[in-house]
């Protein structure tokens, strides 16, 4: 059976998507899958003869309706396809999926339950955990007649990074300040007291975007038992570093869910956004670090961090203010006892 998939973005909902990737051709012995998505989201992948990653040139060569018609037709002739299954449902991938749909195919679109997380939002319904991104992206699959187990320590295999020596016993932490939205972020004041804290360890500093890598820049030098990785290294480099960490920190970010990929424990902050949404780094919910509803009554005030207005952005300010440095602290020094 081959199947073609498409999430063009974003990385950290790639990488959920190649989690239930992972799981399904381990269940599927039979299953061969084709994935399309931008090329900077291959290394999220395992290497594997029925595993075949599309890259999709949005910007370029797959730009506008005529780029996905030469995207459709070049995905079209790489194999005979019984399904495809779109995991985005944005215009895009929602034209791709109606050709293929008029070329005879078995199209699904996966289920994003926008229904169900804006009434949890405007607390018009009981505040119950909604499923999992994962869990909504192999019920696509399974109304193909796929199925798959997502309960895994780890889904990417690596290469052992020689960037991490561990020889000498000094802890490594990864520390992640941004996210998508400047709302989801704890603040750098903070990071840089939480680093002076952990002046025993060897601090590893994540982030993207040329404005975020000055910044890292800025607080790499204020310590010298910190180490620059953002704007260094490839994805597939920085999977590898994240991998031999012993503990990751990350806002409700992208690296959250790539140090759960690799089976690195994360603490995660929560600030306006809460993982009942569905959006909670695999395996480690019981390491995210929150105000509760009855701490603060106006959490969640958004699904994925968009500040709409001044009462939403009071809650997401408040939400993060009330996340001191020690609470922080104490839940990595107890995550680094146990390792």
């Amino acid at each position: 059976m081959n199947l073609l998939v498409i999430r063009f973005s974003a990385l950290g909902d790639v990488t959920l998507s190649a989690v239930v990737v992972d799981a399904l051709l381990e269940a599927n012995p039979n299953l061969s899958i084709w994935f399309i998505s931008k090329s900077i989201h291959q290394p999220l992948f395992n290497k594997n003869p029925r595993f075949h990653f599309i890259a999709a040139d949005l910007k370029g060569e797959h730009k506008g309706v005529i780029g996905l018609i030469k995207l459709f037709r070049h995905s079209l002739s790489l194999a005979k396809f019984d399904g495809v299954v779109d995991l985005h449902d944005v215009i895009r991938s929602k034209f791709l999926l109606l050709l293929f749909r008029f070329n005879g195919l078995k199209t699904i679109c996966f289920n994003k339950g926008r229904k169900q997380k804006n009434k949890l939002l405007k607390k018009k319904s009981a505040f119950e955990r909604l499923p999992h991104s994962t869990e909504r992206y192999l019920n696509s699959f399974e109304k193909l007649g796929f199925s798959a187990n997502l309960n895994k320590k780890s889904w990417l295999k690596t290469k052992k990074s020689k960037l991490i020596d561990k020889q000498n016993g000094v802890k490594h932490i990864g520390i992640a300040p941004f996210a998508a939205h400047k709302s989801k972020e704890w603040g750098l004041t903070k990071i840089s007291s939480l680093i002076e804290s952990l002046s025993h360890c060897t601090i590893l500093l994540f982030g993207g975007g040329e404005n975020e890598v000055n910044q890292l820049k800025e607080l790499s030098n204020k310590f010298t038992h910190c180490t620059l990785i953002a704007g260094k290294y490839s994805l597939e480099k920085e999977l590898e570093i994240i991998a031999e960490l012993d503990l990751m920190i990350s806002m409700d970010s992208a690296n959250m869910h790539l140090a759960s990929l690799v089976g690195t424990k994360v603490i995660s902050i929560w600030g306006p956004t809460h993982h009942y949404f569905g959006f909670g780094p695999l395996n480690n919910e019981q390491l995210i670090i929150e105000k509760s509803r009855a701490e603060l009554p106006c959490r969640p005030c958004s699904i994925y961090g968009k500040i709409n207005n001044s009462d939403q952005q009071k809650c997401a300010e408040k939400s993060m203010q009330l996340i001191s440095v020690e609470q922080v602290l104490e839940k990595a020094l107890n995550v680094l006892n146990q390792r």
